[in-house]
């Protein structure tokens, strides 16, 4: 047999090649006569009080059914990769990175949005004191702030600890640093950060 076998394959036909036989091995019995896999389905939410039901294609996320499906803007689109918060809506009372989660693993939850939480002439707490204190500047990112400071001050009181909290037998207090930590996956690029400290301290303390 011989010992000196040579191959003339460039690297880019190597990896064509590789990734032809993964794509192969990952179809396993899928043939051109099967019937393609189902991607839409119903959804069931309740979204700031309302029962809805949407026909959605099963990738859409909640963020985008929201947007897109509802004509809910006031949840931003941020970085779209849950690292600025903007996106923050709350689902059955929690605080969540909407563009991270796909609208069809909510089914029947109840879902908050900016929208829900006040009106013009009848705003929640946390919307009158983001507005006293001026905790915004171009507002892109305030309904995400508003919505995640409203569930972080319900953590606080449920006595959830964070990574700051000194002692974890003990109802976390709201104070500057768990206030500061708690909200920390909530970015403002203005840098309005001193004023929505006052905004949220102020809230909290009316609730204390």
């Amino acid at each position: 047999m011989p010992t000196n076998l040579t191959f003339d394959v460039s690297r880019r036909e190597l990896l064509i090649g590789s990734a032809s036989a993964a794509l192969i091995a990952g179809l396993g019995g899928w043939s051109a006569d099967a019937a393609p896999p189902q991607r839409d389905g119903s959804v069931r939410l309740t979204v700031n009080g309302e029962e809805r039901t949407l026909e959605l294609d099963n990738r859409t996320s909640l963020l985008d059914a929201l947007r897109e499906h509802m004509h809910l803007t006031g949840t931003k689109k941020g970085c779209d990769h849950g690292q600025c918060g903007a996106c923050t809506v709350m689902v059955n009372g929690e605080r969540i990175n909407s563009c991270l989660t796909l609208a069809v693993m909510h089914d029947g939850d109840e879902v908050t949005t900016i929208e829900g939480l006040g009106t013009p002439d009848d705003p929640h707490a946390m919307q009158a004191a983001f507005v006293k204190h001026d905790g915004y500047q171009c507002g892109y990112c305030t309904p995400g702030q508003i919505c995640s400071a409203v569930a972080m001050l319900d953590e606080i009181e449920a006595g959830m600890p964070s990574h700051v909290t000194p002692d974890l037998t003990a109802r976390p207090q709201a104070s500057e640093a768990e206030i500061k930590e708690r909200m920390s996956g909530n970015i403002c690029r203005c840098a309005a950060y001193p004023n929505i400290l006052a905004a949220i301290t102020e809230v909290e303390g009316a609730r204390a």
